[in-house]
């Protein structure tokens, strides 16, 4: 009978031998109307006469558990995505598993219940394309390739979820679904029209492998409409593609407020009624905010049904099974985490080499770099230098040993050599004395670091960058004008400049770049920033970072931010020369690329691709190369991208050591994208290019080695 379980002294939902789907079933079967409806919402409230207490599921998990208190710092996301390494990734998703893990019990064992940035169910990772370099929360996500973006996020959800064949660690969000990525000031009533192949061939491959593949628990819905359907109700988008062509079985959330914009923003429903009724027919099932709440008259006004109620509840409830939300912990290898694991030893060295790995050196004129043991005096100034801002990033958490760079910095310098720290300038604002020790003493000194760039301040989501006029985005991307006319004094007085950059998002140096003899983009590296920063500076660890996305030389090269079309933008479709081109990033030793091959020839359609080179360390320092390989459809009837990433190794070589490296081209890499968004493979020729850096001139100006090429031939 309704509002009973099947028995009352062990009900079939509190066991845990019971098969997931029965164990839902059971607990629908005995909660009524108000008390279902209560659990759709965020929070969900609690339901004494089952044991069930309130749960909150918002929390983050973007590079470390954030928001609540002590956790391991990870490098901010597009940080970590300059890594270019998922085997890291699935690691760094693994501690930060654990660390959520430890978190929560530790919060159920204090106050019987959980709140706030407390949970399991963790609203990352974020897996919109990095379209354009003017979005401010371009910093979270894995940069503006399809491809490395759905490696690297899969990885981390791996590691994230866990391995357990029953249980999961945490429960992985992959958001924004779909078609989102600024700007921010439109974001709860713009509509961003998007082409099916820009769909099909760049915005949502990552979304599919990560249900597909990565088995993600959740999707999160955009605050924004794609070609007029909100994403959040979008038959589409959700039904069509995400449950249908994909069979997605977890859970879709909308992000917070995102279902009051039908109503007040977007303008599609009368009231919050019928926003309720929209969401959950198109397929929404928990929504993080308060109209679910109008679900009753929803109800009552014949809009949905209790029906669609429970085919929407089964799915959030079944995640919280997934996460033994209710059985004892004893059964649940995860309950056990030690609070111990939080912000660790291991997780800190963690953290440190994934800092390490994420730097990516830009500019070494006359091998400046690594700064040799004869120096006898630095100095270090800028606004990023001092602040732990700048190795934070967005959604961060905090950790009572956080290292800024000029820390860092001093740990590194060796005794008997003279530092020094002044401020310089600001971040944004003239300073008020115009005169400064700094300018004086940088001829004086061997070098001058200068850290600089952008901080969150100046980036990020909308009301979190106070600094930002653009809602957290910037209209501007070159450098702060105050800290470009610094550098230009700086470099008035001969003094020999190594730029640390600090930021989210490309920077256009225009003619800075010119006027320092070192650049090297740190990102926002994360509690062990200072550290790994100043190690790759002296010498003891080898850059190998590489760009997760495009450095335009200006804001004019770029089309209308409001523009989703695909057409010149990222190095997949841009024409135009970058400052810095994609996948491009210098080393403190040099690899020569020889020997591609690729059988068999010609290729039958169906048939993969086998492709082998040989990489060599041709320098006098170990170091670790990423191998990137990338395609370009030479007889296309269709309009493709330029070139395409299908392939990247780190390999890591002794001075003189040679390797063959082997990679694998599917025929799904070889299908081009039609005008319907359907995916479909033409005979005929297409390049493949091996090396270290996207193909084109720049990266070969800039110091990036030659890229061996082949011809693969297509055959029907």
């Amino acid at each position: 009978m309704k509002g009973e379980t099947t028995s009352a002294a062990f009900p079939c939902y509190l066991d845990p031998n019971q098969p997931v789907d029965a164990r839902v079933a059971d607990l629908l079967a005995a909660m009524t109307l108000p008390e279902k409806i209560g659990q759709m919402c965020h929070p969900a409230k609690a339901i004494p006469r089952l044991g069930i207490p309130a749960y909150n599921y918002s929390n983050e998990a973007l590079h470390g558990v954030a928001r609540n208190g002590r956790a391991t710092v990870f490098p901010q996301v597009i940080g970590l995505a300059a890594t270019w390494d998922p085997a890291l990734i699935r690691r760094v998703g693994s501690a930060i598993g654990d660390e959520g893990r430890a978190k929560h019990h530790a919060a159920l064992n204090r106050q019987g219940e959980t709140r706030g940035y407390q949970g399991l169910t963790f609203w990352s990772p974020n897996v919109n394309i990095f379209r354009d370099p003017r979005w401010g929360r371009g910093q979270e996500t894995w940069g503006e390739d399809p491809f490395l973006t759905g490696e690297m996020a899969a990885a981390f959800v791996a590691g994230l979820q866990g391995d357990d064949p029953r249980y999961l660690k945490a429960a992985a969000c992959a958001k924004h679904y779909a078609v989102h990525s600024g700007p921010e000031a439109l974001r709860h009533r713009f509509n961003a029209v998007v082409s099916r192949r820009d769909l099909y061939a760049t915005y949502l491959p990552a979304f599919r492998k990560l249900v597909r593949e990565a088995r993600v628990e959740a999707v999160m819905g955009a605050y924004n409409r794609t070609n007029g359907e909100p994403c959040c109700a979008s038959q589409y988008l959700i039904e069509e593609i995400l449950r249908g062509e994909w069979g997605f079985a977890g859970h879709f959330v909308s992000d917070c407020g995102a279902l009051s914009d039908f109503h007040q923003n977007h303008k599609i429903t009368a009231d919050a009624a019928e926003s309720a009724a929209l969401a959950l027919q198109r397929g929404c099932d928990l929504g993080c905010g308060r109209v679910f709440e109008h679900l009753p008259e929803a109800i009552d006004r014949g809009l949905v049904t209790e029906a669609n109620v429970d085919r929407a509840l089964a799915r959030t409830l079944a995640t919280r099974f997934k996460l033994g939300m209710f059985d004892p912990p004893e059964s649940v290898p995860y309950a056990s985490i030690p609070p111990e694991v939080i912000g660790c030893e291991a997780h800190r060295n963690l953290a440190y080499e994934a800092a390490v790995k994420s730097v990516v050196l830009l500019k070494n004129a006359g091998g400046l770099l690594p700064l040799p043991p004869t120096l006898r005096s630095v100095q270090v100034v800028g606004p990023a230098a001092a602040t732990v801002d700048a190795l934070l990033g967005s959604y961060s958490g905090l950790n009572e040993r956080m290292t800024t760079l000029v820390e860092g910095i001093a740990g590194a310098v060796p005794e008997g050599v003279r530092l020094e720290y002044r401020p310089g300038c600001q971040l944004v604002a003239p300073n008020v004395n115009a005169l400064d020790g700094a300018t004086a003493n940088a001829a004086k000194c061997d070098v001058t670091i200068a850290c600089m760039g952008l901080l969150p301040l100046l980036e990020g989501e909308e009301g979190d960058a106070i600094l930002s006029a653009e809602s957290g985005d910037r209209s501007d991307i070159g450098l702060p004008a105050v800290q470009q006319a610094f550098i230009k004094q700086l470099a008035l007085t001969g003094a020999k400049i190594v730029l640390v950059l600090t930021g989210g998002s490309p920077i256009a140096l225009g003619e800075v770049a010119d006027l320092v003899q070192a650049i090297v983009f740190a990102w926002y590296p994360g509690q062990e920033g200072g550290r790994a920063v100043a190690d790759v500076l002296f010498g003891r660890a080898v850059p190998s970072g590489r760009l997760p996305v495009t450095f335009p030389q200006s804001v004019t090269q770029l089309p209308p931010f409001e523009d989703y079309a695909m057409r010149e933008r990222t190095y997949r479709y841009a024409s135009w020369e970058p400052l810095y081109p994609f996948g491009f990033g210098l080393s403190y030793t040099r690899f020569v690329y020889s020997d591609l091959v690729t059988a068999p020839a010609p290729v039958r359609a169906g048939e993969s691709v086998v492709v082998r080179l040989c990489v060599t360390n041709a320098g006098a320092v170990a170091g670790e190369e990423v191998v990137q390989v990338y395609l370009s459809d030479l007889e296309t009837s269709v309009e493709a991208p330029i070139q395409s990433l299908v392939g990247f190794q780190r390999v890591a070589l002794a001075p003189g050591e040679r390797r063959e490296v082997t990679f694998t081209v599917t025929p799904e890499m070889l299908m081009l994208v039609d005008d319907d968004g359907r995916a479909r493979l033409e005979p005929g020729q297409f390049r493949l290019t091996a090396g270290g850096c996207s193909p084109g001139e720049r990266g070969l100006a800039l110091g990036a080695a030659e890229l061996p090429t082949a011809v693969i031939e297509v055959v029907p």
